[in-house]
């Protein structure tokens, strides 16, 4: 699969496959049993994990004593939120929390990575539901695929070649990327204001 053309391709890394899809293999019966039962091992470990990255929390008078850098701007922040922050790892975290250092390695990556991750999945959970919010926006039957910029020449040509209805039906064109979708909406919005 090209992770490059899927729709949502934020939460298809490399590091969350197993994560993923084991359980889907375990439903279908392709997963043998000790795979299984270390599949579940390490789902229920990453769990008490990130459970605990969501307790532990600083205000940020304590982060700055803790020689944090974040902003003092009165909002407390968990584990996962401080990792966001420039310079903070969990290095920094184990000097305040102990218990950071004895996290499996594994889990320790995970929470690392998911931190790293946060806030481009929020954005794009928010562009999820926008997207839906304007899934049924009618497009134009004379719309003119070669005036609008940032498209592709293969978004173009399958854009014209298929005439979709409404932008939901453009996004199951093959070869129309979400960028596409993103120009082809927000030309249609300009069109519509216009």
């Amino acid at each position: 699969m090209f992770t490059s053309r899927a729709e949502f391709r934020l939460t298809l890394r490399a590091d969350n496959a197993d994560q993923r899809l084991t359980a889907r293999g375990i439903a279908l019966g392709c997963v043998g049993p000790e795979r299984a039962e270390a599949f579940t091992a390490k789902a229920a470990t990453l769990n008490e994990i990130r459970a605990r990255a969501h307790a532990l929390s600083l205000t940020p008078t304590e982060a700055i004593r803790a020689g944090l850098n974040v902003k003092a701007d009165g909002q407390r922040r968990d584990v996962v939120q401080l990792l966001a922050c420039p310079g903070v790892g969990l290095p920094e975290l184990a000097r305040v929390w102990p218990e950071i250092a004895k996290w499996p390695d594994f889990a320790a990556e995970q929470v690392e990575i998911e931190a790293a991750y946060a806030g481009y999945l929020d954005r794009q959970a928010a562009d999820v539901v926008a997207f839906r919010k304007d899934e049924d926006l009618a497009l134009p039957d004379n719309l003119d695929y070669a005036g609008i910029g940032g498209l592709s020449n293969e978004a173009r040509e399958k854009l014209a070649a298929v005439r979709p209805r409404t932008l939901g039906q453009a996004s199951r064109i093959e070869g129309v990327t979400p960028g596409a979708l993103t120009a082809l909406l927000a030309h249609a919005r300009r069109a519509r204001a216009a």
